[in-house]
């Protein structure tokens, strides 16, 4: 079955878009935390903490994801889309159709 080139990148880059602007407005969660003396006392800092580390942490996996949609953008552009890049052999249609940014046939993924 033939890749429709047009709608996978439509999809990427919407994928994309969207992840840039969940970024976006994260941002103040990620900032550091300031000491503020008024604030209700240690646990409050704590929970701020917590919250910027997590926020942090999914700014990484939105970043990941980010690397890993230009990637099948490269692809797309090179003609190598929808090829493992370890093996070379076809990724599954439907493995794509979840994942459009899919690197790595089932098996090379494993």
């Amino acid at each position: 079955m033939p890749i429709d080139e047009s709608s996978v990148r439509n999809k990427l880059l919407s994928l994309k878009e969207e992840l840039e602007a969940l970024s976006e407005i994260s941002e103040e969660a990620r900032a550091p935390v300031t000491l503020d003396q008024q604030s209700v006392g240690r646990l409050s800092r704590m929970d701020a903490l917590q919250g910027q580390a997590m926020a942090q942490a999914s700014e990484r996996q939105r970043r990941s994801q980010i690397q890993r949609i230009e990637a099948a953008l490269h692809r797309l552009d090179t003609k190598d889309y929808g090829y493992c890049v370890e093996c070379g052999d076809d990724i599954a249609p439907g493995r794509l159709a979840v994942d459009p940014a899919a690197a790595f046939c089932i098996r090379c993924a494993s």
